[in-house]
């Protein structure tokens, strides 16, 4: 039998414990799960992200504008950015594998969709990584686009396996206080 105390303990690549527990069909509760306990462990990924510089105050201040009328606020407007995001990347990436075409104005303009948009949802590393991408492209430096792409796309899936989780707490925490909360897409 596994007893789960929180869910420090399953954080990362433990969720698929947490997710195999959940699809027993059991109430949340009989695992151990209450509300404040997921409540706790929503608070403790946020500082830990907080504190690690991958979000900012537009978080905080995205999350407030999250009401009983529009309960799924943040998560959709983050997988709005998501889904922007990755078209954004294949595009940088895309125009860096021109090697002898590369359209560094083109990629300034598409880090600067990625900047605003980042930063509008409070995703710091990522936005500092698009200010230093999109110095390289100012300097036409290919290697340090490179670099930087291979930087920005490693802190963007990081954020986003990481905010994945919180909105999973998230959603467990609804869930167990009796809420209707939407599945996230992945």
């Amino acid at each position: 039998m596994i007893v789960v105390k929180s869910l420090e303990s399953v954080s990362g690549g433990g969720m698929y414990v947490f997710n195999q527990l959940a699809k027993t069909g059991l109430p949340l509760w009989m695992l151990g799960f209450g509300p404040d306990l997921l409540w706790a462990d929503m608070n403790r990924l946020l500082a830990f992200l907080f504190h690690q510089a991958i979000l900012d105050e537009h978080f905080l201040q995205l999350q407030q504008l999250q009401d009983e009328a529009s309960p799924n606020f943040v998560s959709e407007v983050v997988n709005i950015y998501f889904h922007e995001s990755e078209k954004l990347l294949r595009n940088l990436r895309e125009l860096l594998m021109e090697r002898e075409l590369s359209d560094y104005k083109k990629m300034g303009i598409h880090l600067n969709q990625f900047m605003g948009s980042s930063s509008s949802i409070g995703a710091k590393r990522v936005t500092n990584v698009c200010v230093a991408f999109r110095a390289a492209t100012d300097q036409t430096n290919r290697a340090g686009c490179l670099r930087a792409l291979e930087t920005l796309e490693h802190e963007y899936c990081y954020l986003k396996n990481k905010l994945h989780e919180l909105f999973q707490i998230e959603q467990q925490r609804a869930l167990v206080a009796g809420a209707r909360y939407p599945v996230q897409n992945q």
